[in-house]
């Protein structure tokens, strides 16, 4: 053998059979093998090649996209001249089924290999891609995302005095929010599954037809709501998928409350004296980019129903001569509930100076309101993101009447106070029936919260 030559093949390294004395010549072998033959070749080749030398260490990966390039090396304990060194590479082909290899979530969140594989988040009073954790956090965890709405059949028919449970205008302002909620979605690469069914029905059978790991949704406060919550936890359960709630429907974090829940105040002065200095929590600003769907499955997006889809009679929001009603205006949505709040902050900001003797501002528009309810009840728009919206506003309107005044008075509380009583009193009503909105506190009883008054933003 001429001495650069250098074996091609493992039958060759063997055929040699060199003596104890004569040391190996620098042997490199190189494989180029498909994944499937890495475990039939790997076990009974390595002894052969590697029993004069120490056992060999070997370094798997654990995360499925490393391997695709395995690489494993082992060196001779031999004088420092006379080394044998040999290096075995392992390319395979893209993974055709990812789902059956990725290793089990970690519980070290922190972890690369920690990301999800799927994950749903279950849209339901937080119709917006800005200021949301539940859609934030899941992103962020998970290597795939499937945005789901369900219009669910319960919440729709008559209720037992015989009224509406859902009227038509109601549903007509929903109904343009899921809308705008897709649209938002889809300029971020995602989409938004609907479905009119039973959440805890629909969920399930989404969650195993795309193999999810866990479901990501906001909290509600309402008893039914919360019947709901406990039932999405009875069925994932069942099938080892893992709920998370999140809180954002409040100015305040429930878990930033100076109290536990159980102990809140069941009067406004009570709850107002104990939050009202307390630190608002950032917004959380909308992703520019969400992770795409999932590939496993044959999930369609599904239709968003109409009235009569769900029931209810077109016609009712027509008048008399058949044109749209009143409220046709208000158009559901996010786009529409933070473009209807940059023109509320502006006509403050045009207004002249209208404050009362205790310092306090207040709220221009159509009827002293900002009529921006609506929007606030879908979940269109954050109370975070209105409070940060018009702090900015009321901080330029202080700062005019500063100057107006030569740096008179001109005062901390003018210009935020109004809307913070404002959306104070939405905490309120929202944490007290949050309260008592479980099933044992309905068994109890429930006092009945106290007010003098109520203003709603």
């Amino acid at each position: 053998m001429e001495p650069n030559h250098q074996p091609s093949s493992e039958k060759e390294i063997l055929n040699q059979n060199p003596s104890p004395e004569t040391p190996f010549p620098p042997l490199i072998a190189s494989l180029s093998l498909s994944l499937s033959s890495i475990i039939p070749l790997f076990q009974p080749k390595l002894p052969s090649l590697l029993s004069p030398p120490q056992p060999s260490k070997v370094k798997v990966p654990t995360q499925a996209s490393s391997l695709a390039h395995l690489s494993l090396s082992t060196k001779t304990q031999s004088s420092p001249s006379n080394k044998t060194s040999y290096k075995s590479t392992f390319s395979a082909n893209p993974l055709k089924s990812p789902l059956s290899v990725i290793p089990n979530r970690p519980n070290d969140p922190s972890s690369a290999a920690a990301l999800r594989r799927v994950s749903i988040v279950w849209f339901r009073n937080d119709l917006r891609v800005h200021d949301n954790e539940s859609l934030n956090t899941a992103n962020n965890e998970s290597l795939s995302v499937l945005p789901v709405y369900c219009f669910d059949p319960a919440d729709y028919g008559k209720s037992s005095s015989g009224f509406d449970k859902t009227g038509p205008f109601r549903a007509t302002f929903l109904i343009e929010s899921v809308s705008d909620l897709r649209r938002n979605l889809k300029a971020r690469g995602s989409d938004l599954v609907v479905r009119v069914g039973k959440p805890e029905a629909v969920l399930v059978e989404l969650a195993k037809e795309v193999g999810a790991d866990a479901v990501y949704a906001h909290r509600e406060v309402s008893h039914e709501e919360v019947k709901m919550e406990e039932k999405i936890e009875g069925v994932m359960e069942k099938e080892s998928v893992e709920v998370k709630y999140f809180w954002g429907s409040t100015l305040y974090h429930v878990d930033d409350l100076p109290f536990n829940l159980e102990d809140m105040p069941s009067n406004y002065g009570g709850f107002r004296d104990r939050v009202q200095k307390l630190e608002v929590r950032k917004t959380i600003e909308a992703l520019d980019q969400l992770k795409g769907l999932p590939s496993r499955g044959d999930v369609q997006i599904g239709d968003i129903p109409t009235l009569m889809d769900l029931g209810l009679n077109p016609s009712a929001t027509m008048s008399q001569d058949g044109k749209a009603g009143p409220n046709t205006p208000m158009a559901g949505g996010e786009t529409e509930a933070l473009q209807r709040l940059k023109r509320f902050a502006a006509e403050c900001v045009a207004q002249p100076n209208k404050g009362f003797k205790d310092g306090t501002q207040s709220i221009y528009g159509a009827n002293f309101s900002c009529k921006i309810s609506p929007w606030l009840a879908m979940g269109c728009l954050s109370p975070r993101e209105m409070f940060d919206e018009l702090k900015k506003t009321a901080s330029s309107v202080v700062s005019a009447s500063s100057n107006r005044n030569g740096g008179g008075n001109g005062s901390s509380k003018t210009g935020t106070n109004w809307l913070m009583y404002e959306l104070l009193w939405r905490d309120f009503f929202r944490f007290i029936t949050k309260k008592y909105s479980s099933t044992k506190k309905q068994l109890e009883g429930a006092p009945a919260a106290t007010a003098c008054t109520g203003a709603l933003a």
